[in-house]
Protein backbone atom coordinates (compact mmCIF):
# COMPACT_ATOMS: atom_id res chain seq x y z
CA UNK A 1 0.00 0.00 0.00
CA UNK A 2 1.91 3.01 -1.22
CA UNK A 3 1.54 5.88 1.64
CA UNK A 4 -0.89 8.10 -0.47
CA UNK A 5 -3.23 5.44 -0.38
CA UNK A 6 -2.77 5.10 3.58
CA UNK A 7 -3.16 8.87 3.87
CA UNK A 8 -6.54 7.79 2.38
CA UNK A 9 -7.99 5.18 4.29
CA UNK A 10 -6.55 6.72 7.61
CA UNK A 11 -8.84 9.72 6.87
CA UNK A 12 -12.01 7.62 6.62
CA UNK A 13 -11.44 6.05 9.78
CA UNK A 14 -13.30 5.57 13.08
CA UNK A 15 -10.31 7.73 14.62
CA UNK A 16 -10.28 10.09 12.26
CA UNK A 17 -14.14 10.78 11.34
CA UNK A 18 -14.27 11.71 15.23
CA UNK A 19 -11.59 13.95 15.65
CA UNK A 20 -12.76 15.83 12.52
CA UNK A 21 -16.60 15.65 13.91
CA UNK A 22 -15.78 16.75 17.35
CA UNK A 23 -15.57 20.18 18.39
CA UNK A 24 -12.59 19.72 21.22
CA UNK A 25 -10.99 16.70 20.58
CA UNK A 26 -8.40 18.13 18.33
CA UNK A 27 -7.45 21.27 20.73
CA UNK A 28 -7.30 18.68 23.63
CA UNK A 29 -4.77 15.63 21.86
CA UNK A 30 -3.02 18.79 21.02
CA UNK A 31 -3.03 19.85 24.36
CA UNK A 32 -1.57 16.66 26.18
CA UNK A 33 0.96 16.71 22.70
CA UNK A 34 2.19 19.57 23.89
CA UNK A 35 2.38 18.97 27.52
CA UNK A 36 4.69 15.77 26.92
CA UNK A 37 6.80 17.47 24.67
CA UNK A 38 7.24 20.02 27.46
CA UNK A 39 8.01 16.87 29.44
CA UNK A 40 10.42 15.24 27.05
CA UNK A 41 11.98 18.11 26.24
CA UNK A 42 12.34 18.79 30.12
CA UNK A 43 14.33 15.68 30.68
CA UNK A 44 16.32 16.32 27.67
CA UNK A 45 17.89 19.17 27.96
CA UNK A 46 18.48 17.66 31.71
CA UNK A 47 20.63 15.09 30.11
CA UNK A 48 22.16 17.13 27.50
CA UNK A 49 23.13 19.30 30.41
CA UNK A 50 24.67 17.04 32.64
CA UNK A 51 26.62 15.31 30.12
CA UNK A 52 28.09 19.05 28.54
CA UNK A 53 28.87 19.77 32.73
CA UNK A 54 26.84 22.55 33.10
CA UNK A 55 24.21 20.82 35.75
CA UNK A 56 23.92 18.09 38.09
CA UNK A 57 27.63 18.00 37.70
CA UNK A 58 28.38 16.32 41.37
CA UNK A 59 25.64 13.68 40.81
CA UNK A 60 26.73 10.48 38.52
CA UNK A 61 25.49 10.42 35.20
CA UNK A 62 24.19 6.99 35.51
CA UNK A 63 21.93 8.35 38.29
CA UNK A 64 20.60 11.11 35.61
CA UNK A 65 20.01 8.75 33.35
CA UNK A 66 17.74 6.38 36.04
CA UNK A 67 16.08 9.31 37.44
CA UNK A 68 14.70 10.30 33.68
CA UNK A 69 14.42 7.33 32.45
CA UNK A 70 10.75 6.47 33.01
CA UNK A 71 9.37 10.25 32.13
CA UNK A 72 11.61 10.53 29.00
CA UNK A 73 10.26 7.25 27.91
CA UNK A 74 6.50 7.87 28.64
CA UNK A 75 6.47 10.89 27.60
CA UNK A 76 8.18 9.71 24.09
CA UNK A 77 5.53 7.44 23.99
CA UNK A 78 2.52 9.71 24.71
CA UNK A 79 4.04 11.90 21.90
CA UNK A 80 4.12 9.30 19.14
CA UNK A 81 0.37 7.77 20.17
CA UNK A 82 -1.13 11.64 20.54
CA UNK A 83 0.64 12.67 17.13
CA UNK A 84 -0.52 9.57 15.88
CA UNK A 85 -3.62 11.10 16.43
CA UNK A 86 -3.12 14.72 15.65
CA UNK A 87 -1.85 13.16 11.92
CA UNK A 88 -5.34 11.40 12.05
CA UNK A 89 -7.38 14.68 11.94
CA UNK A 90 -6.46 15.53 7.81
CA UNK A 91 -3.95 12.79 7.12
CA UNK A 92 -4.25 13.88 3.30
CA UNK A 93 -3.43 17.55 4.29
CA UNK A 94 -0.34 16.32 5.97
CA UNK A 95 0.84 14.26 3.32
CA UNK A 96 1.13 17.08 0.83
CA UNK A 97 3.20 19.51 3.85
CA UNK A 98 6.50 19.92 3.26
CA UNK A 99 7.18 20.46 6.39
CA UNK A 100 5.25 18.29 8.28
CA UNK A 101 7.70 15.66 6.01
CA UNK A 102 10.42 17.36 7.42
CA UNK A 103 9.48 16.80 11.19
CA UNK A 104 8.83 13.58 10.47
CA UNK A 105 13.30 13.10 8.70
CA UNK A 106 13.84 14.95 11.69
CA UNK A 107 12.26 13.38 14.77
CA UNK A 108 13.31 9.92 13.48
CA UNK A 109 17.05 11.26 13.48
CA UNK A 110 16.87 12.48 16.73
CA UNK A 111 14.79 9.21 18.15
CA UNK A 112 17.52 7.14 16.67
CA UNK A 113 20.64 9.29 18.18
CA UNK A 114 19.01 9.73 20.97
CA UNK A 115 18.52 6.27 21.54
CA UNK A 116 22.73 5.91 20.62
CA UNK A 117 23.26 9.10 22.99
CA UNK A 118 22.03 6.99 25.51
CA UNK A 119 23.42 4.05 25.18
CA UNK A 120 26.73 6.07 24.92
CA UNK A 121 26.15 8.00 27.89
CA UNK A 122 25.75 4.22 29.81
CA UNK A 123 28.78 3.27 28.55
CA UNK A 124 30.39 6.06 30.41
CA UNK A 125 28.14 6.46 33.20
CA UNK A 126 30.86 4.83 35.37
CA UNK A 127 33.45 7.36 34.02
CA UNK A 128 34.05 10.53 35.84
CA UNK A 129 34.76 12.13 32.48
CA UNK A 130 32.29 12.17 29.62
CA UNK A 131 33.94 11.94 26.73
CA UNK A 132 34.05 14.76 23.59
CA UNK A 133 32.51 13.00 21.15
CA UNK A 134 29.27 12.22 23.52
CA UNK A 135 29.15 15.93 23.94
CA UNK A 136 29.01 16.73 20.60
CA UNK A 137 26.13 13.73 19.76
CA UNK A 138 24.40 14.72 22.87
CA UNK A 139 24.30 18.72 21.51
CA UNK A 140 23.79 17.56 18.71
CA UNK A 141 20.34 15.95 19.17
CA UNK A 142 19.13 18.41 21.23
CA UNK A 143 19.59 20.92 18.20
CA UNK A 144 17.34 17.70 16.22
CA UNK A 145 14.81 18.13 18.22
CA UNK A 146 14.78 21.82 18.14
CA UNK A 147 14.31 21.96 14.42
CA UNK A 148 11.91 19.16 14.75
CA UNK A 149 10.01 21.24 16.85
CA UNK A 150 10.52 24.48 14.13
CA UNK A 151 9.07 22.36 11.24
CA UNK A 152 6.20 20.98 13.55
CA UNK A 153 5.03 24.73 13.91
CA UNK A 154 5.58 25.17 10.41
CA UNK A 155 3.56 22.55 9.49
CA UNK A 156 0.36 24.70 10.70
CA UNK A 157 1.76 27.58 8.26
CA UNK A 158 2.80 26.28 4.96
Amino acid sequence: MSPLALCEWLSHTTASTAIRASRWAFAIIEMIHLLSLAVFGGCLLVLTLRVIGRFLAPRALHDVLLDISVAITSSLGVLIFSGALLFADGPLRYYANTAFRAKLLLLLTATTLGVATRRLAMREAGSPIVSPGLKAVSLFTVALWLCAGIAGRAVGVL
